[in-house]
């Protein structure tokens, strides 16, 4: 789920704040209140839930009503109680993803655009992991390591390192060659000072945007693999693994899926919609607009 991000920042001369202008766009405003809501959910949810995990044949494949909000699995375990616990581990995933890959992305990219030497071998291994499927490789390195909650996300992060390094080092390549970097290059400035002063600051606007894509991409990629029975271990319930495990009795218990389905959908949805709304604020020719 890679899209283009304008590789600029914000007018400094903009006479509105940062803040004034994500909150004059509706996308970041509206999705930002949705998240939310979803985040509340996700953290107080189980609190006021039972147990995901506990087991009761007796109430087996009653639907919603009949027994809890959204009805009960094949082994009588509450659905609503699996399924706010599993929006805890499909936003954990996507966050703890777009951390990660932005950091090493971004170290990785400035190397690759900075310093010349580096560009071709950082470069062909990332064209090297951009050319396996992403879903094949994370199978393969859960197959390898195990499915825990750590492998699953090491096997989101790698295929999403790439496309932060290639934005940032599209960034580098531009911002190196400005004025200001040549002054502070002939002044003797050290390279990782001119990297962290002068280069980095250049790529924040266009990586927070690439970071709620990522985000949405993961917990997506997640739930694709726990569908596969490749993700969470199923004791660790999950909006991917719930779906897989009612998929058998999709006919007769369509609510299994259902529900877990449409929180994958509002949730990367809402986190889709604060990424495009991120994008048009941070790029100051609709900025300007905005105004």
């Amino acid at each position: 789920m890679s899209r283009e991000i304008p590789l600029s920042s914000l007018d400094k001369a903009s006479d509105l704040s940062v803040f004034q202008l994500v909150i004059k766009n509706k996308n970041v405003f509206w999705g930002s209140i949705i998240l939310i809501i979803i985040i509340l959910v996700a953290i107080l949810g189980p609190f006021f839930a039972l147990d995901p995990v506990s087991l009761n044949p007796m109430s087996r494949l009653k639907p919603p009503g009949d027994a809890g909000l959204f009805g009960t699995d094949q082994l009588g375990r509450d659905v609503y109680s699996r399924v706010i616990n599993g929006g805890r581990i499909s936003l954990v995933v996507g966050l703890t993803v777009a951390i990660f890959a932005v950091i090493f992305g971004t170290v990785m990219g400035l190397l690759a655009g900075y310093i010349r030497i580096l560009d071709a071998i950082i470069m062909r291994v990332m064209d090297g992991l951009m050319a396996i499927p992403a879903i094949l490789l994370a199978i393969a390195m859960i197959s390898l390591s195990g499915a825990t909650l750590t492998t699953v996300i090491a096997a989101i992060v790698i295929p999403e390192i790439p496309r932060v390094v290639r934005l940032v080092r599209s960034v580098v390549l531009t911002v190196r060659e400005e004025p200001y970097v040549e002054s502070a290059i002939s002044v003797g400035t050290p390279v990782y000072l001119v990297m962290i002063r002068h280069v980095l600051p250049n790529t924040i606007a266009p990586l927070i945007v690439q970071a709620t894509y990522i985000c949405g991409s993961a917990m997506l990629t997640e739930a694709i693999l726990g569908f596969l029975g490749a993700g969470i271990p199923p004791e660790i319930p999950s909006w991917g693994n719930i779906m897989s495990e009612g998929r058998t009795f999709f006919q007769l218990t369509p609510w299994i899926i259902f529900f877990p389905g449409i929180a994958l959908a509002v949730t990367v949805l809402s986190v889709n919609i604060v990424g495009d709304g991120l994008r048009d604020t941070l790029d100051p020719r609709i900025a300007r607009n905005m105004r």
